[in-house]
């Protein structure tokens, strides 16, 4: 990750964080270099069926786009924040391993599109997730090369274990990094044998949220932070579409807040939103939702199931931290619309639907939402 220490004065230091970037199949076929569009599913077999779904609900998609096409409208937003560490969960390989391990769903994208990632000026990819290695250990292999050589940090995954355990380190502000740890959880459907070893490349992988997987996930904390870090734990955990915060994500998230050495606990693999609790002064994101998907389209089969999840409403979360003490200051969410596989500012509908739904998550957890006149959401 780049040294921004020259320019970073201000004594409190913000985020951009998000759920996950899905940037293969229909996605990675309407970039400049996109891979073959062979797929291994029940019910299509051509990354291009996802771009024909969401051209048949809302007009044609184009074609060879640039690299910022799918960011659209939450770059103005980023440009105008400039957060100091931009974090997704990236939840798609960067391969042209044309051999998938046997699931139902393998997301790939062309490495000759990782512009897609750098347009947008992210600085860290989480990679302990239930797709990173959708292609095998080569697909992981060639994930980390083309992260690496596009200068964007990676969490929760490497060539071994220890590698896989290591935080991307962002460099802030004079004496004061952001450290991001990755975790992968088996609720998410991680398989077990995706965990790294000492000589197998793989995910920084937690079989479940017992006390002692707490325990194993802060021995690494503890091994790398240092006084004034900033530490995000990225965890990729529980079903998709499941809205139930269960009893033991809240116990985990509130012991690694607990131990002192955790700011900031950022949880996803659900696709749709679910609750904000701030703890301690410390923000826990349950499940940030989806960000880029190429879902759009879809009106069959799971998405059926669960329409009214919306999962083309996204949400940006800009948290502001006190650089000092690390607490929470501020916190504002910007909802988006997916459209045309582009992110355009939702409509004030839209943002009203988010608001209720995040506070109805929320609001358990002691958590009020407001929409402000300018379309935020404010926490």
């Amino acid at each position: 990750m780049s040294d921004r220490t020259a320019e970073r004065s201000s004594e409190s230091l913000s985020l951009f964080l998000c759920g996950d970037v899905m940037t293969g199949r229909g996605i990675d076929q309407v970039q400049r270099c996109p891979s073959d569009p062979s797929i291994y599913e029940p019910d299509a077999s051509s990354a291009l069926a996802y771009i024909g779904f969401a051209e048949e609900r809302n007009g044609p998609i184009p074609r060879a786009v640039e690299p910022s096409y799918v960011w659209g409208d939450a770059l103005a937003e980023l440009a105008s924040r400039q957060p100091d560490v931009r974090l997704v969960n990236l939840e798609t390989s960067v391969t042209t391993n044309a051999e998938p391990v046997a699931k139902e769903i393998n997301y790939r994208m062309h490495p000759g599109n990782i512009g897609v990632l750098q347009a947008a000026g992210i600085d860290c990819c989480v990679l302990a997730n239930n797709h990173a290695l959708d292609w095998g250990v080569p697909g992981l292999v060639e994930t980390l090369d083309a992260l690496r050589e596009a200068d964007i940090a990676v969490a929760g995954a490497g060539r071994t274990s220890a590698a896989a355990a290591e935080p991307a380190v962002a460099y802030v502000a004079e004496g004061c990094r952001v450290l991001i740890f990755g975790f992968g959880v088996r609720s998410s459907g991680i398989p077990a044998d995706w965990a790294a070893t000492a000589s197998r490349p793989g995910i920084r992988f937690l079989p479940d949220l017992s006390d002692d997987a707490c325990q194993n996930a802060l021995q690494a904390v503890r091994a790398h932070r240092r006084e004034g870090d900033l530490v995000v734990a990225s965890i990729h955990w529980g079903a998709n579409w499941r809205q139930a915060i269960r009893p033991g994500e809240r116990r985990f998230a509130h012991a690694l807040i607990d131990s002192g050495c955790v700011d900031a606990v950022h949880g996803h693999s659900s696709h749709h939103v679910r609750g904000i609790e701030i703890y301690r002064d410390r923000p826990i994101f349950y499940g940030c939702g989806d960000f880029i998907n190429d879902y759009e389209g879809i009106g069959r089969g799971e998405s059926r199931r669960h329409k009214n999840r919306r999962p083309d409403l996204v949400l940006a979360y800009f948290p502001r931290f006190e650089r000092q003490t690390r607490v929470l200051s501020g916190l504002e969410l910007v909802p988006f619309r997916l459209h045309r596989f582009r992110l355009e500012r939702a409509s004030k509908q839209d943002s009203t639907w988010l608001r209720r739904e995040l506070e109805r998550q929320s609001k358990p957890l002691g958590t009020r939402v407001e929409l402000r006149a300018d379309g935020v959401l404010v926490i």
